[in-house]
């Protein structure tokens, strides 16, 4: 199973993106207090929409006790690592777990010297220092999902919307369909 683990999520909308994405993927969302914000807060639940009944997560007190009996392979996601994120197989047994941190600050660096092995970025330009972590959480899980081969997800429109041949059998006007 993947595992996205907010480090001290600041920004309701993002953790509120990166809901969604987890709910789309199957991943397990894991939130390490301080929380920046209520999980009650409009600004959480409008970008995670209806989906927050379906959403498997857990809240930990600290990075401590959620790491506290965790087995499986951890990633942390930080601009100053050297290799990319695509440079790892997520194909192994196991959980993967991917560790991202704050808006501000990023993941303490302490615990990313301490994992230093375990630390890859993301590829990008010289003329930013980060992209938004739901858009970081996005290209990570997606990477490693394609390379486990999109276990459970659909590569097609599921018939429960509009069904797989949809647009073949489209014949209204581009209004919201």
């Amino acid at each position: 199973m993947n595992h996205i683990v907010l480090h001290e999520p600041l920004i309701p909308q993002n953790t509120g993106n990166v809901m969604r994405t987890c709910v789309a993927t199957g991943a397990r969302l894991h939130l390490i207090k301080p929380l920046g914000f209520s999980l009650e807060d409009k600004h959480v639940r409008r970008p995670a929409l209806d989906y927050l009944r379906d959403l498997d997560y857990e809240i930990h007190d600290s990075y401590e006790a959620f790491q506290a009996d965790r087995q499986g392979h951890f990633y942390f996601i930080t601009r100053y690592a050297e290799r990319s994120h695509d440079n790892h197989d997520y194909t192994g047994d196991g959980d993967v777990y991917f560790v991202f941190g704050k808006e501000t600050t990023g993941i303490p660096k302490s615990l990313l010297k301490a994992n230093i092995e375990r630390c890859v970025r993301i590829p990008m330009s010289d003329k930013t220092r980060s992209l938004n972590v739901s858009n970081a959480v996005a290209i990570v899980l997606y990477e490693a999902l394609r390379q486990q081969g999109y276990p459970g997800l659909h590569t097609h429109e599921p018939d429960i919307f509009k069904g797989k041949d949809f647009l073949k059998n489209h014949h209204g006007s581009d209004s919201n369909d």
